[in-house]
This record gives structure tokens, sequence and C-alpha cells, in this order.
């Protein structure tokens, strides 16, 4: 069943009194903290109880939230059960909100599933702002994540995509291949061979693990509206389900932690050698202190590296099957970029600003995660002239930002050239039209790593082979996943032919 139906059957089940002293609960707060609802930003009007959830409907919430939007503003506010929320739907509101206001909104609320599989919030992703917030991040951009440590691990890229390459080579023809389970692979090997030394060949439930991750802590969840309600999820089944997802992460992190405490040292140095190192060897500025520490971050890598790299292939080619004279201009510019080469190798990609262009306009029509990690406020602040409270939720719409006719024509074309002069990057530095991955101070901070891999893995798919709709398919549908990583729902069947 899609979780907003799910959400709308609890809120009837549920105790009316209960509900309803909750609800009354929530705006004598307000009422205490001084807050003039008429100073909020423009809404829907709230039914009692449930507020605005029924408006979200069986649509995917980023769709929801932008039709909304587009009838209410690109400031709206919304009361989701019992929790005030923001979103942010234009390039000029986003503009707004971190060029002035990045501090205030780089909070973050407790959500019932990445609570639990973030080790009580123990990882970078998910934890609230705070000076241990501060470290983590740092430790990320200094030792595990800087454009140096991304550019060691280079070998591996090269290696993983290769091996993916003479996988569809000797795939047997005519029958087409999955690309996007192949680019999961893909994804999930380098993920795991950079940060825990080996792939994940050997682990059959990881297809599984991973989507169900994603959809756990993507999906919009009651008790994350009706916070102290959240004990009805042992009841649901919701409180079950993470629980083993979370045991079964737990198991992997656990068995990579021990096989390196029992190794001896050795050359290829990955990310767990890293955390360990610092485990072993604390300082007062040292946030790494307990294993779980550790397996929190660990969890960041893993579930943030694999999902959003292959999805973001995955958009690219389906775009480009859907745009053949796109597809065949690039490929004729990147074939001529390289001559007789056998592949693609990243000391190429410098020169392929076809292929740049490509990935870029492949996000802003489909961003990784459409409505970015919810934000919580952490002051008051008045942005656009309306009253931001203590404590509000906010969604940064990407998806709808980069539809945005303010800052797009021809917003649903699929027009790389629409990034020529190389303006426009990927942290949303030039006017906020463009957010992929977030911006200011909780923006992505796996970026330079995720982007390694698509463009190496996007460029030798494109470069190595030609690629055609199965006879039986006359149009590519385009629908989307449910969960904080947004996939094509209905994997790309392609058909490969080896250019020679």
């Amino acid at each position: 069943m899609n979780p907003n139906g799910c959400i709308l059957i609890f809120c009837c089940v549920v105790s009316i009194p209960l509900l309803f002293l909750l609800f009354r609960r929530s705006h004598r707060g307000e009422g205490r903290d001084g807050q003039c609802k008429a100073k909020l930003p423009p809404g829907p009007r709230p039914l009692p109880i449930i507020g605005n959830l029924h408006q979200l409907g069986s649509a995917a919430p980023h769709l929801a939230l932008s039709a909304l939007a587009a009838e209410h503003g690109p400031l709206m506010y919304l009361r989701l059960g019992s929790v005030p929320t923001l979103v942010v739907s234009s390039a000029a509101a986003a503009r707004e909100v971190f060029k002035h206001h990045d501090l205030a909104f780089s909070g973050r609320p407790a959500l019932f599933a990445a609570t639990k599989l973030s080790y009580g919030l123990n990882d970078v992703t998910f934890s609230p702002y705070g000076e241990c917030w501060r470290q983590a991040r740092k430790l990320y951009m200094v030792e595990l994540l800087s454009a140096a440590r991304v550019q060691s691990f280079r070998a591996v890229r090269e290696e993983e995509v290769a091996r993916a390459v003479a996988s569809i080579r000797s795939h047997p023809s005519p029958s087409p291949v999955n690309l996007s389970r192949m680019m999961l692979v893909l994804a999930n090997n380098i993920v795991c061979r950079t940060a825990f030394g080996g792939d994940g060949r050997g682990n059959n439930d990881i297809d599984w693990i991973l989507a169900e991750a994603e959809e756990l802590m993507g999906r919009f969840c009651a008790g994350d509206f009706f916070p102290r309600l959240r004990w009805l999820h042992k009841l649901d089944g919701l409180q079950a389900r993470v629980e083993k997802v979370f045991n079964q992460l737990d198991d992997l992190y656990n068995k990579v932690i021990a096989e390196h405490l029992a190794r001896e040292d050795h050359d290829e140095v990955d990310m767990v050698d890293l955390l360990l190192r610092l485990h072993r060897n604390p300082t007062d500025k040292n946030i790494i202190r307990g294993m779980d520490r550790v397996k929190a971050l660990l969890m960041d890598i893993f579930l943030a590296g694999t999902g959003t790299s292959s999805a973001t292939i995955i958009w690219a080619m389906a775009e480009l099957m859907r745009n053949p004279k796109v597809m065949e201009r690039t490929q004729k510019e990147l074939r001529q970029a390289m001559g007789d080469k056998a592949k693609v190798e990243e000391s190429d990609l410098g020169n392929l600003d076809c292929l740049k262009l490509i990935i870029k306009e492949a996000l802003r029509l489909h961003p990784p995660v459409p409505l970015g990690i919810p934000r919580e406020t952490t002051e008051r602040c008045i942005v656009g002239g309306y009253e931001i409270p203590v404590g509000m939720r906010v969604f940064i719409n990407s998806w709808a930002i980069g539809r945005d006719p303010e800052g797009w024509s021809d917003t649903e074309e699929f027009r790389p050239e629409r990034f020529l002069g190389g303006e426009v990057d990927f942290r949303g530095n030039h006017d906020f039209c463009f957010l992929p991955f977030g911006t200011g101070r909780r923006s992505c901070p796996a970026i330079n790593f995720g982007v390694a891999v698509v463009e190496l893995a996007l460029a030798n798919l494109l470069y190595s082979f030609d690629w055609e709709l199965p006879s039986e398919v006359h149009e590519l549908d385009m629908e989307e996943t449910l969960g904080i990583v947004v996939h094509k729902k209905n994997p790309l069947h392609l058909l490969a032919k080896l250019h020679v």
C-alpha cells in the first residue's frame, strides 16, 4: 500500500480524543511561544488533527508538494499532523533561505527510521546541528571524502567500470541488459571496495537491504507527524521492518570491522581503516569515541553512495533514450575526443564537456533526493517577509526548483546545452536554481565521490556501446519509486550493441 494512504488509515484508527488532546497542546504551545499564525507563509487550510496530510494524496511527496506550491506560493506553510512545516519550491525562495539564514535552517528533525538506522543520530546526514556534527563533517571533508582521497580510489572505479563493461559485452545477444540492476551492482561494488576494502558480491541480500533502507528513511511515516504516538509502530509492523534492516546492516558493519581489526597492516587503506585509526587514537577533538559512531558514519557512506550514483546513471540513460538526437550528438563528440582508445579513463574526463552537460541536465530533471533530507529551524527568522518559528520542519523541493520557470526555460525538456558556460555547478552557488545535492552547511559531503562514479560509468556506457530499446517497448516510462532516493520504478532494459 502507498505510504501516504497508510498514514490516512492510521489517522482514522487512532483514538480521536488522544489526537485531539495533542492537537490542542501543540496550538497552546504556539501561543505561549508568542508565534502569530497570521505571519506564517501562505498555505492550504489544515483540517483538525491531521492538518494537511490528506492533501498529499497518493502521489510522490515531491510531486504533491510541488502541485500545492503552484497554488499557494514558493514559500508554503503546511501542518502535517502536529508538525508545522515549511516547503521551499523556487530558486528565489531558496536564495532567501540559504544566503541569509543558512545557520537557522541547519537543524535536523529526529525521524523515526533514520534515528534507528543512524545509531541514534550519530552520523553526519541525520545528526542535529552542533559541535559533534561539525567535527564529523570535518572528518568527512578532510579524511574520508576530500578531493585527494576520492582521487586515491581512482583505480577501484576504473576496475569496476571495466568489469561492468565486460559483463555487458558478454551478455547473450539479442536479449536486453537490465541496466538498472547492473548499475546498482557497479555502484555498490565501488562503495564497498572504497569503504570496506571488499566488494558486495558475496552478499545476496544487498539489493533488498539497500531498497528497504531507502524506502524506510524516505517514507512519510505517521509517527514522524504525530511524534508522541510512535509507540503505535510496534503494532503496525513498521518498527519490526526498521529493526530487521538495522540488524542486517549492523551484522554487515560488525563483520567488516572485525575483519579489519584482525588483519595486519596493509598498503591499501580504505575508509574503515581511517575510522578505526581515529577510534584507536582518541584526541580532545576526535568524535570517533565509540564503535556505534564508526558504524553510523559507514551507514552514511554505504547507503548514500550506492543509491544516488546508480539512480543518476539510469535517469541519464533513460533521458538519452527518449532523446535520440542528443544521444547521437553526445556519442559523436565523445568518440571524436577519445580517438582510438579502448576505454574512457578518469584522466580523459576533463576533456568531455558534453558528458558533464548530460549529467547536469539529468540531475536537474531527476535530483536523486528530490526533497533533500528534511531540515528543522533552530532559531526564529524572517524569510520573504514571513515569520519562521523555531522547530519548523523544512523541505527544500529541489525537484520543483529544477523546474522553476523563473530560472529555466522549457523546463520539461531535456536540453543539456542549457548548461553551456559552466556557471551553474553542483553546489547551488549560481542563483540557487540547481540544488541536486543541497547547498550550504548541510549540503551532501560526498559530491566529489558520487560525480566521479557517474561520470566514468556513463562515459564508458556511451563510448563502448550503441543502445536501443527492446522491440516491444515503444515508449519509455519514467515512473518513480518512493523512498529517500528516487529511482526509476521499472528497471531500464536496453539492447547493447558493441561499437566498433
